[in-house]
């Protein structure tokens, strides 16, 4: 006689464990931004930089009003992290793009983020391939909504 299939876990388990995950994961972002001098919310404006973005698309990103941004952007900017340049389609749009020592420092800020990427140690290679395909799958349908 084989052993009973043991049931899935719920949704709301799902949602729990992803929580706890992701608490866990933006204090340590949080610790190793603070490392270097930068506000939590200031490393994910950097995080967010693969490429020009508007000013107005960061505070989507960030869901905050655009003024907060412009204070996030002016002590970047002061840092030389980032700078402002206007957009080549409308030139009344300022983009914002990370300067290569707010790129560094991003790189850096991930790469000491030592509570996470001692979880991520101890799954095995097929385990990480197989939380990085379902990351993927999940990944387009939140970030749309």
């Amino acid at each position: 006689m084989s052993a009973p299939t043991p049931e899935p876990p719920g949704k709301l388990e799902l949602l729990e464990l992803l929580a706890a995950i992701g608490a866990a994961q933006w204090r340590d972002f949080a610790a190793a931004a603070s490392r270097y001098g930068l506000t939590s919310t200031q490393a994910r404006v950097l995080a967010q930089l693969h490429g020009p973005v508007p000013m107005r698309g960061l505070a989507t990103l960030l869901v905050c009003d655009a003024s907060n941004v412009t204070g996030i952007v002016d002590r970047l900017e002061a840092r030389e992290l980032v700078r402002r340049e206007p957009d080549a389609a409308d030139r009344r749009v300022k983009n914002v793009v990370a300067t290569d020592a707010g790129r560094e420092i991003i790189r850096r800020v991930r790469e000491e983020m030592q509570a996470t990427h001692g979880a991520l140690d101890t799954l095995t290679p097929a385990e990480s391939a197989t939380l990085h395909t379902l990351l993927n799958r999940l990944r387009p349908t939140l970030e749309d909504a």
